[in-house]
């Protein structure tokens, strides 16, 4: 099942905190709120695609705080293992004490366990989710000889980015096929100039420029750059410059510096900001 969405990413919590009234800002693109919604209640784990600084973690987060679940983040990275997920003895007190993992906090207590970029972690964490993607939500911990099983409150959702994907570093289709899948991607130049506004509080003609000039910079993807610049960085930029700070360096530390570390690229790209902020 595909669902094709945008949206907008800040930073996350872990776990989501529960004591405020008000939801994390989000703008629904299509239907993934539902289908998120309908996943959650008929227990079936999710997969989030879609390039850096789309939206993915802003999503998840509001989601969380929308159904009233604890929210465990794990940032994927190459050393994570498995024991990092599931937990591990410690020692201490002259004892060796058992700690539980973000991933197995969340199976027993249920909420939300969100892998972000989990295509970057250790192979051997897919052998530990997969017991949780099928009709079994088992989570065995062979060093404790528990085998938990998840609640009806706990759902499994992984995000990667498929721009970064190769040989190396890629999703399996037998992992793939154990999830629903929705894509995110960046979002329409009116939406975006809407969140804009909402996450920094800078006007609309401010707002419109900036979003003009990261659609430029995303039309050079695959060419001068790796990916085209995130709504979260355009947050950054119009935060830097609601601060007073020159638009013209705001652009070159919040949205060029962090696009490329080629002194001749960073030059080029700088041309496309003269020409949307130079007159000021």
């Amino acid at each position: 099942m595909m669902s094709t969405v945008s949206s907008l990413n800040t930073a996350d919590t872990s776990p989501a905190d529960m004591s405020s009234d008000d939801l994390s800002y989000y703008q629904p693109q299509a239907n993934e709120v539902e289908l998120f919604e309908h996943a959650f209640q008929h227990q079936l784990p999710v997969l989030i695609k879609g390039p850096t600084g789309c939206g993915k973690t802003r999503f998840i987060t509001h989601m969380a705080e929308r159904l009233n679940l604890p929210l465990y983040t794990v940032s994927c990275h190459d050393d994570l293992s498995a024991s990092d997920l599931v937990g591990r003895h410690l020692i201490g007190d002259n004892q060796t004490v058992w700690s539980d993992g973000p991933l197995t906090r969340a199976v027993r207590e249920g909420g939300i366990c969100y892998l972000d970029e989990v295509v970057e972690a250790r192979k051997d964490t897919t052998v530990v989710i997969h017991p949780l993607t099928d009709d079994r939500r088992i989570l065995p911990i062979d060093r404790t000889g528990e085998i938990l099983h998840a609640p009806k409150n706990f759902m499994l959702v992984v995000s990667y980015n498929p721009g970064y994907q190769n040989l190396l570093k890629g999703m399996k289709p037998s992992t793939r096929q154990r999830f629903l899948s929705m894509s995110f991607g960046y979002l329409p130049a009116r939406t975006e100039v809407k969140v804009i506004m909402q996450e920094t509080g800078i006007d609309q003609l401010l707002a419109k420029r900036l979003v003009s000039l990261a659609n430029a910079l995303r039309a050079l993807k695959d060419q001068d750059i790796e990916e085209g610049a995130s709504t979260r960085l355009l947050v950054y930029t119009a935060t830097l410059i609601k601060s007073g700070f020159d638009p013209v360096q705001a652009c070159l530390a919040g949205m060029i510096e962090p696009l490329s570390d080629e002194p001749d690229t960073i030059q080029g790209l700088m041309e496309l900001v003269q020409a949307a902020f130079g007159d000021q």
